[in-house]
């Protein structure tokens, strides 16, 4: 009898799972205009053709890309037309300001950097002078700032070499 209890409630429980996992299919409806959505309510599925669909789906609503408002003057074209020749001059002198004053603040802080790291290279401590491994390690940090500010430095001037 017990067995019975139990055989019955297993049952009544696969088909429980069975018509969970009915209600949790997917379907793909095209309506008449050609136009795809995804579905799983049937009362959307009206009108329109649906084929269920056999993997999982991200239904994440796309994001709207925002148009750039046109100016009286045209300056705002849309895209692949040229601008003018006074608006594009204007645009190159503007960047090659700003990458001269980027330029010149990378020079200062490499200067600043070798200057620091010369400081640290005449400290020798006794030990240091016993293991000299000891002193590059500590002067370690400061060299690869070095090396840091000169790459900032030959980057902006590859920039601005590369400006008309």
């Amino acid at each position: 009898m017990l067995r019975a209890v139990h055989f019955i409630a297993a049952v009544l429980a696969l088909l429980g799972v069975a018509g969970v996992h009915a209600q949790n299919l997917t379907y793909r409806c095209v309506d008449p205009g050609g136009r795809s959505t995804y579905t799983n309510v049937k009362e959307e599925m009206a009108g329109k053709k649906c084929t269920v669909v056999s993997r999982e789906v991200s239904v994440v609503p796309a994001q709207q890309i925002a148009q750039p408002a046109k100016t009286a003057s045209g300056a705002a074209k849309a895209a692949g037309e040229r601008v003018d020749t006074n608006t594009q001059r204007s645009r190159d002198d503007t960047r090659r300001k700003i990458l001269q004053e980027e330029l010149d603040a990378a020079e200062k802080r490499l200067a600043e950097s070798r200057q620091k790291l010369a400081d640290q290279e005449v400290i020798r401590s006794g030990e240091e002078r016993l293991i000299p491994q000891k002193a590059l390690d500590r002067i370690k940090p400061y060299r690869e700032e070095v090396e840091r500010q000169e790459q900032n430095v030959a980057s902006l001037k590859r920039e601005l070499s590369n400006l008309r």
